[in-house]
């Protein structure tokens, strides 16, 4: 393909990230991108053109051992859950803006140990940025066919880097606060990770289902091969520990890396991210790693014999077929890895750099003399141009150094660098002695390893033999033999290089910590540290200062950062948040939170000397850090405790108060009650009594109407023995003194014939009744009862139908465990407040205020008192056209009930 097709393509694919990355700045609160999917493919920029190029390299020429650099981050992603977050709260409460920070913090503000993780991170990331650069480069050439060029103004990597110098300093420094949440560059990084993966496995699919007829033809094929046994096995002890070496070296890269730490910390949303990531980021790893083995042996099939480079072969068996397409694809998926490194470890280092480098040791003095707007503008600058130049840096360092080196050694050494951060950062989260001198020692000791043990021979070239250092050691003396330290020679020059530099670093750490004690700063962040979930809510409350400080002097330097309005806002927040009033002395808390508010801007080493400036601090011994963060521990325990209480105790109260209101409704409704059975018991003793005494006192009344007054006696007659058995029922069946007996009946006759006795009732009322009869539903209940239940659910279903055009329907289905009946009308339905109430002996008394109801109100009550006996259930619903009123009833599969 030519190089101005490919240069058009390239040009478009980063104008597509250009638009993402700006879409997202302005919906960055959209679930489009603040989701825990685009959280955990924002993580995989951890997959770098080695992975996409030099794991099939390494597969080619060395068999497994490409797999530890993904077995590290997978042995210990479980544990993100506990880690990870810890790390995350840790960072989000301190206001933390990178891994210098994170460190340097921990170690009480230690502007020296920020400048050193720092320089560290520069030493160990800028070359792995150069071979990022380089992979782009060396595909481009495969793609166009073309030649690498020493003119610069001739190598496309020269526009290339350019041009994500200044989308990386454009979009990576949106803010002034670089604690701030980038959506843009997320969202960015996540779509290229989805399309890296996407590539890398449509070649993966081609090469080993069309090139190949599957996994099998490969295998069979590779397997004559010179040398693929040996390769295809760990071998023995020396093999395995460096295996092991290797994994432990890839599970700190996924912490240490400075990009790693801004995409899992600093850009972190949501904690809950986590649980997401746990599960989709290992199984990100697995797909990247399903088609490795095939390309690279596949790759070895082909041109076995060829002097073809193997980490290319991705892009060669393609290429080598006349598949054009793939070609080029593929080379985009390996730019989208590689732009992603670039870009998020160019942002992470220039936050470092600037706030623990150019600010602390430069800036600082011109900054405090500054208004608001310009010193913002002057730190916005410093990181821009620190962007733009570590990516143009990077360029260089690939330009005339990193050309001659394949992604394997340089990804590895990079990774050995960086790994000297774990013992100062891992024991900042597990151990409280951990000192600032253990820290920086361990640091300086480590590094100089490294240096010694792999910068050095690399520099001279590893393939080198003719140096005396490499094969006769410093001063020839073979104890020093920088591949053979102290005569350990079974390990690969990373693994051998990790052991040692780990080894010293670990014991400086360790050695120092416990042999000097710390200032109070340190123990006392040490305390927060490892604490970190008991001071969550409080964290100001665990920062033990003493001295003398004012607002008003506090205030002038947040105002120099934030702004009046901003300034005024957060002083107003923290007020509130501890319940202050506004006082001229500032305390602990307030110290604590204004350098909180400034780290973001300028680091945690500046925000302190900032703030330490317009302060008098007297000085606390250790013994006295520790006595007050005991008693501030006993107090966080005490108030937490009560704070339990007083909501247990509001919970309480709460219930008792909603007890005594229920049970002062229960009162009222008694008495309604009792008012309403004493009227229906009134009116039937009354209208008997009347046409008693006419009868009694008139012995002249004609027959017809003595006929009528009699007939009327033995009505209200048997009104009352109904009102009096359906009271007796009720009381029968709450005080448990009612019992149902089972027998086995057909629901569908049971239905039929409830509804004889009601149907000249319902031919007055002109009301449809819809029912299947022409069905058997076989169940156990007891048959009374459950006629009583329907005829006092068709009573009601009767009684609210309209005079015209009613209808009532009823209608019996089944599943696995229960039959349930519905019976619904056409009536105007049940108000939504009364849904549940209908069913209440209480219900129509409580109505009496509004209308006086149509019969006793009893009917329901007991109808759920029969249904619950009866084990099932009953309620009431609305639909389009009515209400509707359902029960169950269960299947009993014996007779034993009866």
């Amino acid at each position: 393909m030519s190089s101005l097709g490919l240069l058009l393509i390239l040009g478009l694919y980063l104008g597509m990230l250009f638009f993402i990355a700006h879409w997202a700045e302005k919906k960055s609160n959209t679930k489009w991108t603040n989701n825990p999917y685009v959280y955990t493919f924002s993580l995989a920029v951890y997959c770098t053109a080695w992975t996409y190029y030099g794991s099939i390299g390494v597969a080619a020429k060395s068999g497994l051992s490409y797999l530890t650099v993904y077995l590290g981050p997978i042995i210990i992603i479980p544990a993100w859950i506990i880690i990870l977050k810890k790390i995350i709260r840790i960072s989000r409460v301190n206001k933390i803006s990178s891994i210098a920070d994170f460190i340097s913090l921990r170690y009480g503000n230690s502007r020296f140990l920020g400048a050193v993780v720092t320089l560290v991170c520069l030493f160990g990331i800028l070359p792995y940025i150069a071979l990022q650069l380089k992979a782009i480069s060396e595909t481009f050439h495969i793609v166009t066919g073309t030649t690498f060029s020493s003119n610069i103004f001739n190598d496309t990597t020269t526009y290339v880097a350019i041009a994500l110098a200044l989308f990386a300093s454009y979009y990576g420094t949106r803010y002034v606060d670089a604690s701030e949440k980038r959506r843009g560059i997320v969202t960015a990084v996540a779509m290229e990770s989805v399309l890296k993966l996407f590539f890398f496995l449509l070649v993966g699919v081609y090469v080993t289902f069309f090139v190949f007829d599957g996994f099998d033809d490969i295998y069979s094929k590779a397997s004559v091969l010179e040398g693929f046994q040996q390769k295809n096995t760990i071998g023995g002890v020396p093999e395995a520990l460096n295996w092991f070496f290797l994994c432990v070296l890839s599970l700190f890269a996924i912490f240490l890396l400075p990009r790693q730490f801004q995409m899992a910390v600093i850009e972190n949303n949501r904690e809950n991210h986590i649980k997401t990531a746990i599960w989709l980021f290992p199984l990100y790893l697995l797909l990247f790693n399903l088609f490795v083995y095939p390309i690279a042996w596949g790759g070895n099939i082909l041109f076995d014999g060829q002097n073809v480079n193997a980490y290319n072969y991705s892009l060669l068996i393609p290429q080598f077929l006349g598949n054009e397409f793939i070609t080029v694809l593929v080379f985009l998926g390996g730019f989208s890895a590689a732009i992603s490194m670039i870009i998020v470890s160019s942002i992470g280092l220039s936050t470092m750099l600037s706030n623990n480098l150019l600010i602390p040791y430069g800036f600082l003095g011109s900054l405090q003399s500054e208004e608001q707007d310009k010193n913002n503008k002057r730190i916005v600058n410093i990181r821009k141009i620190g962007i733009f130049s570590l990516i143009i840096l990077s360029y260089i360092i690939y330009r005339f150094y990193v050309v001659d080196y394949n992604l394997f050694s340089i990804g590895l050494v990079s990774f050995v660098v960086i790994a000297q951060l774990a013992p100062a950062f891992f024991g900042a989260l597990l151990w409280r002695r951990g000192s600032l001198n253990g820290a920086v020692t361990g640091i300086i000791i480590g590094f100089l390893i490294c240096v010694y043990t792999l910068l050095i021979p690399y520099t001279i070239g590893i393939s080198n033999y003719e140096s005396t250092f490499i094969s006769d050691g410093l001063f020839g003396i073979a104890l020093l033999k920088p591949f053979e330290l102290f005569g350990l020679d079974y390990l690969s020059p990373i693994a051998h290089a990790l052991f040692w530099s780990l080894f010293f670093n670990v014991m400086a750490y360790f050695g120092i910590s416990v042999s000097f004690k710390g200032n109070y700063r340190e123990r006392n962040y040490a305390e927060m540290f490892v604490d970190i979930d008991k001071y969550i809510t409080m964290h100001e409350n665990a920062f033990v200062w003493k001295g003398t400080a004012y607002t008003s002097d506090i205030q002038k330097v947040l105002v120099r950062f934030l702004g009046e309005e901003r300034t005024k806002r957060a002083l107003n927040l923290f007020h509130l948040k501890y319940n202050l009033d506004k006082k001229e002395l500032a305390d602990a808390r307030l110290i604590k939170f204004a350098e909180n508010l400034l780290t973001g801007h300028i680091g945690t080493a500046s925000a302190r000397i900032l703030i330490s400036n317009v302060v008098k601090e007297d000085k606390i011994s250790l013994k006295e850090v520790l006595n007050i963060l005991e008693e501030s521990k006993e107090n966080i325990i005490i108030n937490k405790k009560l704070t339990e209480t007083s909501n247990e105790l509001k919970a309480i109260t709460g219930k008792l108060q909603e007890a005594n209101e229920q049970l002062m409704e229960k009162d009222k409704q008694k008495d309604e009650f009792l008012d309403t059975v004493t009227h229906e018991l009134r009116t039937p003793i009354t209208a008997i009594k009347a046409a008693s005494e006419i009868l009694h006192d008139d012995d002249d009344v004609p027959e017809e109407l003595r006929k009528q007054f009699l007939q009327n006696i033995i009505s209200e007659s048997d009104r009352l023995n109904r009102l009096i058995d359906k009271i007796l029922d009720l009381e029968k069946f709450e005080t448990g003194k009612q019992k149902i007996t089972l027998s086995k009946n057909n629901l569908i006759q049971t239905i039929s014939k409830a509804i004889e006795p009601m149907q000249q009732l319902i031919k007055n009322k002109n009301i449809e009744v819809v029912f299947d009869k022409n069905r058997e539903i076989i169940t156990y209940f007891d048959y009374d009862r459950i006629t009583q239940v329907v005829t006092n659910l068709l009573s009601n279903a009767v009684k609210f139908c309209p005079n015209e055009n009613g209808k009532i329907e009823i209608s019996i289905a089944e599943n696995e465990n229960e039959i349930i009946t519905k019976i619904s009308d056409n009536g105007k339905g049940i108000g939504e407040q009364d849904l549940e109430m209908i069913f209440d002996k209480f219900y129509q008394s409580k109505n009496q205020n509004i209308k006086k109801p149509i019969g006793s109100g009893l009917g329901l009550a007991i109808c759920k008192q029969i249904i619950e006996h009866h084990k099932g259930k009953i309620w009431a619903e609305n639909s389009k056209e009515g209400a509707v009123l359902l029960f169950t009833l269960p299947k009993y599969n014996t007779t034993t009930h009866e």
